[in-house]
């Protein structure tokens, strides 16, 4: 059969990808509640021991599973030979760190496996409200097992839309009639959310990595929702700079208008 022809049955990789995120999470309970021990990196950023312990944990089990496959993460000195790699997990230990130290519960462990630019692979495990999200490329997405579906409709008036406060200063200004959503601490979240149905659309500022968005832009996609760029480009991972600019993620037929509105406009920050 050619190459091209052949269909990859992601399904062991999938299991390895579910249990590896819950026993994560449950390894990030160990500390959470319990001021792990934390310090400053760069200049906005800050990151906990729990993040390192899970970072080396995921590593472990991924990257260790014997595929060779590249690997990415927000808290593992950066491996130019990914470079080289056309399949690589892309992994975020723990999305959403202030929240994880602040002991509110909107922090995940996030893990993706992208091909040729692209997820296939994506899950998201919130443990301290025990929801675990999956998604295979052409196979749906889930919640605890539950398929899960985007908002549908296109209207605005009402839309429950999650993101940084200045978007919502912006919308206000434009008089778009939403429904401002609190602060999702986590971004991966965030968009999961929209994947979820529980948000029409969301944002995220600039300066988002790999890390926070590769699991969550496939769950939207395969629950039927759209997330790109400020100019209605799809997201392409493992670059030589893992960094995005202004993102929006919403229902396939919201997601349009919306993108109309805001295109122009000042970038998004925060």
């Amino acid at each position: 059969m050619p190459a091209a022809d052949r269909v990859i049955d992601r399904a062991p990789e999938r299991d390895l990808l579910a249990a590896a995120v819950r026993e994560a999470g449950a390894l990030a309970l160990t500390t959470f509640r319990c001021s792990p021990k934390q310090w400053r990196k760069g200049a906005s950023s800050v990151v906990c021991e729990a993040d390192i312990a899970v970072d080396d944990f995921l590593r472990g089990r991924l990257a260790g599973s014997g595929h060779g496959y590249a690997w990415l993460s927000e808290e593992t000195e950066d491996d130019p030979a990914r470079l080289n790699a056309n399949t690589v997990w892309i992994v975020d230990p723990i999305d959403g760190t202030r929240s994880y130290l602040a002991c509110r519960p909107d922090w995940v462990v996030s893990a993706a496996l992208a091909v040729d630019g692209r997820p296939v692979l994506a899950a998201l495990y919130a443990p301290v409200t025990e929801e675990l999200f999956l998604a295979t490329a052409g196979g749906g997405a889930t919640r605890n097992a539950v398929p899960i579906a985007a908002s549908s409709g296109a209207g605005l008036t009402g839309a429950k839309i999650g993101g940084p406060k200045r978007m919502f200063e912006r919308l206000g200004e434009i008089n778009v009639p939403f429904s401002a959503m609190p602060r999702i601490g986590s971004l991966a979240l965030r968009l999961a959310r929209v994947a979820h149905g529980e948000l029409d659309a969301a944002f995220a500022g600039g300066a988002s990595h790999d890390w926070d968005l590769a699991a969550a832009d496939l769950l939207v996609h395969e629950a039927g929702g759209v997330l790109t760029d400020m100019d209605g480009r799809q997201l392409v991972y493992n670059r030589p700079d893992p960094v995005h600019g202004a993102l929006i993620a919403a229902g396939r037929l919201r997601h349009a208008p919306l993108l109309a509105l805001l295109r122009e406009r000042p970038a998004i920050t925060a």
